[in-house]
């Protein structure tokens, strides 16, 4: 359970045996976040568009990028990941999601766990948890994007 998220906060916390450096990497680069968040992403201007196979497109402005531990997104509200050495070589990662629109809450909450456990799975164990198939995706309420 999300603790303790309120109506107007979203807050996750997830152990990663990776790295902060390579956990902030998959957050981070183009690179990284296709191969967990969405199919693709392209990075300009501290803009990321994300891409997704069923041909959405959302964008989402940097706010913060303080390497290897905070990255601040414009999306859905303000989302700040906040990154710390587990004192064993892997990171305790905090993400809290404010500002989106009440409505929204529903979906987002649950939602950013279809990103951080695929983050997990792809820095943790090198899988890509995705179904890859345009017809099965969040919006069809399938988990596996």
């Amino acid at each position: 359970m999300a603790i303790p998220s309120t109506t107007d906060t979203i807050l996750w916390r997830l152990h990663l045996r990776s790295s902060p450096a390579d956990v902030y990497r998959l957050l981070t680069t183009d690179e990284g976040r296709g191969s967990f968040w969405s199919e693709s992403t392209v990075e300009t201007d501290c803009v990321v568009e994300f891409r997704a196979k069923n041909g959405n497109r959302w964008p989402a402005r940097i706010l913060e990028q303080t390497p290897p531990r905070r990255f601040v997104l414009e999306y859905g509200g303000v989302t700040t990941f906040e990154l710390e050495d587990d004192g064993d070589g892997g990171t305790d990662l905090t993400l809290t999601n404010t500002g989106f629109e009440p409505d929204t809450r529903d979906d987002a909450l649950p939602g950013w766990l279809n990103i951080l456990l695929p983050l997990k799975a792809r820095a943790d164990f090198g899988v890509d948890l995705r179904n890859d198939d345009p017809a099965r995706d969040w919006s069809r309420g399938y988990v596996d994007h």
